[in-house]
């Protein structure tokens, strides 16, 4: 991840912005699993209103190495503040709808885990090809999940709110035994919702 010096007022914007989304409605189908998933169109409809009511956009550069490909997500503040991260995935087929296949869908991915918008992977297999009988013995032996654990969104938020307020290891370390964990892994998806708020109220301040 990768972020300009001050991350403030972007961190302020984005978490109005998120507010003001909804999860993205599952309208695509996907006839390889007789399922429905929400499309890039989709993602980007429940981004753009709150991102412009909050000066805030997005730009997404396609990045391609050895076989991989995705893309490179910036969110930018009308400040001038940004943070960007990059998403590849390895290509089903080393030819241009193979490619495309999976810059679509790191587009859509990367944009999703960079705002927080919610929705379920129903379409990765346009991209990955993942064997239907394997994905049905997963189901078979995952154990039913009673406590939520942090989200791969909840631990980039964290980061970057803790790199604002320029909080040290230490520090760090004792705020999120307050919350109930030996390190920011092991957070429960409440302890880390209670954290990030903790946060945003000192970077409102």
């Amino acid at each position: 991840m990768q972020a300009s010096e001050s991350l403030t007022e972007l961190a302020k914007a984005l978490n109005k912005a998120q507010a003001q989304m909804s999860g993205a409605k599952k309208t695509a189908k996907n006839p390889f699993f007789k399922s429905n998933y929400a499309n890039l169109e989709e993602v980007i409809n429940c981004v753009k209103e709150p991102f412009a009511d909050n000066g805030l956009s997005f730009m997404q550069f396609p990045v391609s190495s050895d076989g991989f490909a995705g893309v490179e997500t910036i969110i930018l503040h009308e400040s001038g503040e940004w943070i960007s991260n990059e998403f590849t995935l390895k290509v089903s087929k080393n030819d241009p709808q193979g490619m495309g296949s999976a810059i679509t869908y790191a587009r859509r991915y990367g944009l999703q885990a960079a705002v927080g918008v919610p929705s379920e992977d129903d379409d990765g297999n346009a991209a990955t090809h993942p064997a239907p009988v394997a994905k049905k013995a997963a189901k078979k032996v995952a154990a039913p999940a009673e406590v939520k654990m942090i989200s791969a969104q909840q631990i980039q938020n964290i980061a970057t709110m803790r790199k604002t307020l320029g909080i040290d290891d230490v520090k760090f370390s004792e705020q999120v035994k307050h919350f109930g964990a030996d390190s920011v892994d092991n957070l429960t998806q409440e302890g880390a919702s209670k954290l990030i708020s903790a946060y945003t109220k000192k970077l409102q301040k």
